[in-house]
């Protein structure tokens, strides 16, 4: 039995001992302190873990969640933070969301003592939905389309300059086609090179640069289309394989075209034969071990694992959540409403 395969049967027979009971055994909810919206995590190790919300929020743990801080960034009380990359304890992005200037980006290297704004929005129209690091220095954040083709801003310099790319790179949008912002992570990166950022609306596709966005293809995958409805997060394990999940936000418990798998590189995309999530999913990440590799997947109406690279899943608790990120340790957080903020739990032996 891999280690995997253990843990998955003790927190069943753990859940199942407790049947009836109100708390929810697959997580440990932690003290966030905050009370607003949550909607970026980013886990940088066993440790060290950062999240962002609504007001301008961020919070930063040190001690493995036993206490999280909080602060708001100056200026920036009115900017609702959907996505948070950080790298580690004293250095972090954020990214707002929002029309016209209300995107921008923000840096720390000092554990969010101080914040440096690094990029605004130049576009009256535009709204950048996610963003996504190669590495501490370069990174990549997209925008809804603005008169018909998504933008894409890229990063070389660790943020001290983001160049919007020239958009005739980009295949143009569907009418109605848009990115979403519900985890910050609508668009992933690989090795050094690799991009891709999902859509939604009329239908579900996901684009893909393998030249950090000099060139660009787009593809359409079997995920849910209509309004509120498309990819909502990717993740990308290697080069050829990776993960699409969403639905429709609308109905939080449909599972209809939530999941696409692909083998190729994001060439194609297919359903699984089997289950796949319960319901709508806003995030999904990667951690380590499994066969396949394993994947958690959270929306609102709660999570699902698969140890298999996802063609099985199952029910992972039944707390709902917006965002989810986990460490290259395993150690692993989600966060949601209301301030809500916990950590994956593993059964000891």
């Amino acid at each position: 039995m891999t280690t995997w395969s253990w843990w998955l049967a003790a927190l069943m027979a753990l859940g199942a001992a407790k049947a009836g009971a109100e708390e929810d055994t697959a997580w440990s909810v932690q003290p966030s302190g905050v009370t607003v919206r949550l909607r970026g995590v980013s886990a940088v190790s066993d440790q060290v873990a950062w999240a962002s919300g609504d007001k301008g929020t961020f919070l930063r743990t040190v001690d493995g969640g036993k206490t999280w801080h909080s602060g708001v960034v100056p200026d920036a009380e009115g900017l609702d933070f959907r996505d948070v990359d950080a790298f580690s304890a004293s250095t972090a992005y954020l990214l707002s969301i929002g029309p016209g200037a209300a995107s921008r980006i923000y840096k720390t290297t000092d554990g969010g003592a101080h914040w440096t704004l690094q990029f605004t929005n130049p576009l009256p129209t535009g709204f950048f939905d996610a963003m996504a690091f190669w590495d501490e220095r370069h990174g990549a954040a997209f925008s809804d389309p603005v008169d018909g083709r998504f933008r894409v801003a890229v990063t070389e310099d660790g943020g001290t300059t983001w160049r919007l790319l020239p958009p005739a790179a980009l295949p143009p949008a569907l009418p109605g086609e848009g990115g979403f912002a519900a985890s910050g992570t609508s668009l992933a990166v690989y090795g050094n090179t690799h991009v891709w950022f999902g859509t939604g609306g009329p239908q579900a596709r996901v684009f893909h640069s393998a030249d950090r966005g000099r060139s660009w293809g787009v593809v359409t995958t079997p995920l849910a289309t209509g309004d509120g409805a498309g990819i909502f997060s990717l993740s990308f394990w290697n080069e050829r394989q990776g993960i699409a999940v969403g639905g429709n936000y609308h109905r939080e418990a449909d599972p209809a075209g939530n999941l696409a798998l692909t083998r190729d590189g994001g060439r194609t995309w297919t359903r699984i034969s089997g289950a796949g999530p319960a319901g709508y999913r806003s995030a999904v990440a990667r951690l380590p071990g499994g066969r396949g590799p394993v994947l958690l997947a959270v929306g609102p109406s709660g999570a699902d694992l698969s140890e298999d690279g996802g063609q099985r899943w199952t029910p992972w608790g039944h707390t709902g959540f917006h965002a989810v990120s986990a460490a290259p340790s395993g150690a692993a957080w989600a966060v949601g409403e209301g301030g809500r903020v916990a950590r994956l739990v593993r059964p000891s032996r």
